[in-house]
């Protein structure tokens, strides 16, 4: 059933957070972020082989992207790229993805990717994958993978779950599809928590009911314009009166005026939150979202004294240190513990590991009183 099977990477996002290494112009999506020859895209793409054919794979991203995305993935057909004239966060995002895969395929299944998600076991992340396809291509289901919390992240979404056995028969199946055993390990969704503050975030942890969301998502696209109907209706009517000029000439022109009338929302306060048959897929495949310089520190090769370095480095004296510099150049760091030393394009950065949720803020500040050209 690969042929029924789509993938769609989200690759719009500027990746502020992740400054100066991700930019306005050349955000982090395209960046070699963990040192193994291929791009955070490239890696997303390449993950996703055996599960769906290449000509099945869509990549949304700003229009000033395209080329990059493009440049990164050359086997991809142009009109496999979908280019959002501005951004409206992930709702619109998977709205238009879906509604063009839809005329195409009434029978897909669609997997949702980030571009900038890090995956150290693959195999156990495939075989992840097709249980939730399998899930969701019989029965009338949003699926959502969830990750084992191994510490009380506020950076991260919590999914809550009810640890019953799901029932086949308590779960509406497809029209026309075979009446068939639901997906073990597939649990039903009680609560989605967005980003909590450390006291909640410690007690999800320690409950052993919340999971993180890893904003991986997997239903059939008639099931997700269902949900935008009910849900989103607002952006449903956007989307449903530009049906006919969707993989047509005038596709463009109707997604410029269709996201200036969509609101900026995310699918899971838009969606996930508000559904009744939203599942969750238990997981563990060494996941990160790499959005984050500590989120990096966590997932890179560690030297003797716990420091990850891309770049031609001596360090003394230094530990739990990120350091990620041009090759060209020669960097000597001592006595630093916790610290981010991250350069690119004429940008340094030297801050605390602790301190990085400031990263933003940082951004705002050079922006407003060096100018744009340093973001």
């Amino acid at each position: 059933m690969e042929q029924h099977t789509y993938l769609v990477v989200m690759a719009g996002g500027i990746g502020s957070r992740f400054w100066p290494f991700s930019r306005t112009h050349h955000p982090k999506q395209f960046h070699d972020v963990l040192g193994l020859g291929r791009s955070m895209l490239q890696l997303t793409v390449d993950r996703f082989m055996g599960i769906c054919p290449m000509e099945n794979v869509f990549v949304v991203t700003n229009r000033d992207y395209t080329e990059l995305v493009q440049q990164h993935l050359p086997q991809l057909p142009a009109n496999q790229i979908l280019g959002e004239p501005i951004g409206r966060n992930t709702a619109p995002c998977i709205a238009y993805a879906s509604y063009r895969i839809a005329q195409r395929d009434p029978q897909a299944v669609i997997i949702v990717s980030p571009a900038d998600h890090a995956v150290m076991h693959e195999e156990n992340f495939r075989d992840a994958i097709r249980t939730a396809v399998d899930g969701a291509r019989t029965h009338n289901v949003l699926i959502t993978l969830g990750i084992q919390p191994s510490r009380p992240d506020t950076g991260y979404g919590y999914i809550q779950f009810i640890d019953d056995v799901v029932r086949a028969q308590d779960v509406q199946t497809v029209d026309g599809a075979e009446d068939g055993c639901f997906p073990k390990g597939l649990r039903k969704v009680k609560t989605f928590t967005e980003k909590p503050n450390l006291e909640l975030a410690r007690m999800f942890v320690s409950s052993g009911d919340f999971l993180w969301n890893s904003g991986l998502f997997v239903w059939r696209a008639d099931a997700i314009i269902n949900a935008f109907h009910q849900y989103l209706s607002d952006i449903a009517e956007v989307f449903d009166e530009g049906w006919n000029e969707l993989g047509t000439p005038q596709e463009e022109d109707f997604i410029s005026r269709a996201y200036t009338r969509c609101r900026n929302i995310s699918i899971d306060y838009g969606v996930m939150e508000k559904a009744d048959n939203v599942y969750v897929l238990p997981a563990d495949f060494g996941w990160s979202d790499l959005g984050t310089w500590d989120s990096l520190h966590r997932m890179g090769q560690h030297d003797a004294d716990e420091n990850v370095v891309d770049g031609n480095a001596l360090l003394y004296d230094t530990r739990e240190c990120v350091i990620k510099t041009p090759s060209e150049r020669l960097v000597v760091v001592q006595g630093l513990e916790g610290f981010i030393v991250a350069e690119y394009d004429n940008v340094l950065l030297i801050c605390k590991r602790t301190e990085e949720q400031r990263v933003k803020e940082f951004v705002a500040d050079v922006k407003s009183k060096k100018g744009t050209g340093y973001n």
